[in-house]
């Protein structure tokens, strides 16, 4: 018998056997095409290691999830900086939206990793009865998170506090456009976890494509639904599954029965988070047309009285072009008809553009066919609530979607009669930091489900298993040959359960 040796087809992400005299001379035991050398090193090497962690207790990864959040905190003043530096984002926004959300990710985790771990029961049929069946979570493996620029720190590290979690290696691709948030990453990745459980990859587009052509068994992506196409579809030639956190225009909107004050200093804080740099920012407000001209003066007024002394408060934009991008909207809709409220000022050299309101907005203008990813608010009215649930039927499923009501009827109609990744009533956004809560989108905005057990469950494999006792079981009576009585046995089986 010919001497044989382990192959790994990385196409089916499978191993086989291979005699040695078929390989011997142009053994080619990998060939990804675009992968650096080095990606496939490490990528071999959390393949092995990830067969160690699968072992791991609770105890183990939860040690490793506390040293992550003891060098956050003695960091803390480095990534306010970082932030600053790559987007002037405010030092009480970065502890907000970026090192709260992570370190009550990892609070959350370390409490009830132990639980999570844990075997699951579940029922017997009667046709089984004397076995016993659970569910168990095992590791997914290797897995890639890829995060935008936006959030550059907690898009990032989140999700890797819940793969982690679930025992994976990991391999972190940060955004290029903000450098020095993703140098700080890459220095607490470096010094927390060596490179066969954790690393990171630093670039532009062209490390995201060569990592993708790694046969990953997780990818968690966050970004536009353009690239997580893209990703889609790379991930699809190893059969590798994915979590797509995309966007989406999230739709504002307020009823006839809302308390407008408590409606409009919720929609102005958490719109111009981040400068509307939020994949869950309300994107557009619907409000009924009798409430209209109070709705705007109210907003007006608190707009002016949050931002108008405080420019620092606001973010700046990320970088020169998506500044365009957005001028570029803005034009459109004033050309189209679109009136300017309020706004309008910007500095091009600092990046910073100030909160704009327009109202007139119609369906031809650009801003109401892409998601606007920055501080302009279009509204629209509607007299009646069928025109605002088929606005929105008809269009891409959002991301989320914001009522502020106080009739009960009209809350249940909106959550019954429409579809969005996470919904919010009376509020914004805030749902995202709930981590009892599932956070994902639906369709074009997304798919797959992250945050607290949700995370932790994304980056695992749900294994069925089943112990059946040994000897005569109750299934046994249903084996071959088929005579009569067991005939008889599968027909009671048909009709009565």
């Amino acid at each position: 018998m010919s001497e044989t040796r382990v192959i790994r087809d990385y196409n089916s992400h499978n191993c086989y056997f291979k005699p040695m005299h078929e390989t011997a001379e142009k053994d080619q035991r990998i060939d990804m095409g675009n992968p650096k050398p080095e990606m496939i090193e490490i990528f071999e090497l959390q393949k092995k290691k990830a067969l160690e962690l699968r072992k791991t207790s609770a105890r183990e990864r939860i040690r490793m999830l506390k040293d992550l959040k003891e060098w956050m905190l003695d960091h803390q003043p480095e990534l306010q900086k970082a932030l600053y530096e790559d987007f002037k984002k405010p030092i009480p926004e970065t502890d907000l939206t970026e090192f709260y959300l992570v370190k009550a990710e990892i609070n959350h985790a370390i409490k009830h990793l132990e639980r999570w771990m844990q075997p699951r029961k579940v029922a017997t049929p009667l046709p089984l009865i004397g076995s016993q069946s659970t569910v168990r979570y095992e590791p997914k493996g290797v897995c890639l998170i890829i995060a935008p620029w936006n959030y550059p720190f907690s898009l990032l590290v989140a999700p890797f506090v819940s793969a982690i979690a679930a025992g994976n290696t990991v391999m972190l691709k940060p955004s290029e456009m903000t450098p020095q948030t993703s140098s700080l990453i890459k220095k607490m990745i470096a010094e927390l976890f060596p490179i066969d459980v954790a690393v990171v990859f630093e670039g532009g587009i062209e490390i995201s494509t060569q990592l993708l052509e790694l046969p990953f068994d997780h990818i968690f992506f966050t970004g536009s639904p353009s690239v997580g196409k893209i990703v889609m579809g790379a991930a699809s030639k190893h059969l590798t599954s994915v979590t797509l956190e995309l966007g989406g225009k999230s739709p504002n909107i307020i009823d006839e029965t809302a308390n407008l004050k408590d409606a409009v200093e919720k929609l102005v804080f958490n719109k111009f988070l981040n400068a509307g740099q939020t994949c869950v920012a309300p994107d557009y407000v619907f409000i009924h047309s009798s409430k209209e001209h109070e709705f705007l003066d109210l907003l007006k007024s608190h707009v002016t009285k949050v931002y108008n002394d405080n420019e620092e408060d606001l973010a700046g934009i990320i970088h020169r072009k998506h500044f365009d991008h957005l001028e570029g909207l803005l034009t459109d809709a004033l050309d189209r008809g679109a009136e300017l409220v309020y706004g309008g000022q910007s500095d091009k050299n600092d990046l910073r553009m100030e909160p704009i309101i327009l109202r007139n907005i119609n369906e031809t203008m650009k801003i109401m066919e892409e998601e606007v990813f920055g501080p302009i608010i279009p509204v629209l009215n509607y007299d009646s609530l069928d025109q605002v649930i088929d606005f929105v039927n008809v269009r891409p499923k959002p991301l989320a979607l914001y009522f502020f009501s106080r009739k009960k009827a009209n809350i249940k109609r909106i959550l019954k009669e429409t579809s969005s990744g996470t919904a919010c009533i009376n509020d914004a956004v805030i749902q995202f930091t709930n981590n009892n809560l599932p956070f994902g989108g639906v369709n074009s905005s997304g798919m797959g489900k992250s945050h607290g057990e949700y995370g932790f469950k994304t980056f695992s494999n749900a294994k069925g298993v089943l112990h059946q006792r040994v000897g005569f079981t109750s299934v046994s009576v249903l084996y071959p040959p088929y005579t009569k009585r067991v005939r008889k046995y599968i027909e009671l089986l048909l009709r009565w359960l």
